[in-house]
């Protein structure tokens, strides 16, 4: 048997016979803790009002007054038992919740071994290995026929780069020939001759009109 299953087992047998939970014990403690909270709280009051009675009967009834300090007396004394106590059932209660969560850390613990135990009955180191070693493969063929289909078809040939620039140039010059010669045209054409006479100029027409109108004003100024 594995170290879990004594573990668990034992545990498991124990809660069979009627031995309680952890969960049970820790909550029992804790109900405890709380009585005897409310027994310190009932204590302290008890002291001070012993304390007030002797207080009160002072030196006028030394009997009643010793009698509450006894009374007082005892009540400190069980309120320091119950301190006592306290630290105690704490101390074990923490244990006990420490224990619990080791138990159930154990527990989880446990069923992720038997879980990853499952996980690996199927497989094989070699096998592994051997699946590794095909991707590794599986990947560099894959580069090898990317590289080979990125290389370009049928341009094999080497060319010489002086020659074709060569004939680049040669090109550019037939073109630009081609260009002046249309801009120049075939044949030049004549341009009409300038004429021999003179045309009149609207300065003379102006003049001419003028002369007429002096005519006009002399042959009125004759008649009258």
């Amino acid at each position: 048997m594995s170290v879990f299953g004594k573990l668990f087992g034992a545990e498991a047998g124990k809660a069979g016979k009627g031995g309680p939970t952890p969960q049970e014990a820790i909550q029992r403690l804790r109900d405890t803790e709380e009585m005897l909270s409310k027994k310190q709280e009932f204590l302290e009051k008890k002291i001070e009002q012993e304390l007030t009675a002797a207080k009160k009967h002072g030196t006028k009834n030394k009997r009643a007054a010793l009698q509450a300090l006894k009374r007082k007396k005892r009540y400190e004394k069980q309120l320091a038992q119950i301190d006592g106590t306290l630290s105690t059932i704490e101390f074990q209660r923490e244990a006990l919740e420490n224990a619990n969560t080791n138990t159930e850390v154990l527990k989880n613990m446990g069923y992720a071994a038997k879980a990853m135990k499952a996980a690996h009955d199927n497989m094989d180191i070699d096998k592994v290995d051997e699946l590794m070693q095909d991707i590794a493969d599986q990947q560099e063929l894959a580069e090898e026929i990317s590289t080979a289909i990125s290389k370009p078809v049928g341009f094999g040939e080497e060319f010489d780069e002086d020659e074709l620039m060569a004939e680049l140039e040669e090109l550019e010059q037939e073109e630009l020939d081609k260009n002046l010669l249309e801009i120049s045209g075939p044949e030049t054409v004549p341009l009409p001759n300038v004429p021999s006479i003179s045309l009149p100029s609207k300065p003379t027409k102006k003049k001419e009109e003028e002369d007429d109108d002096m005519k006009e004003l002399e042959n009125w100024a004759g008649s009258m």
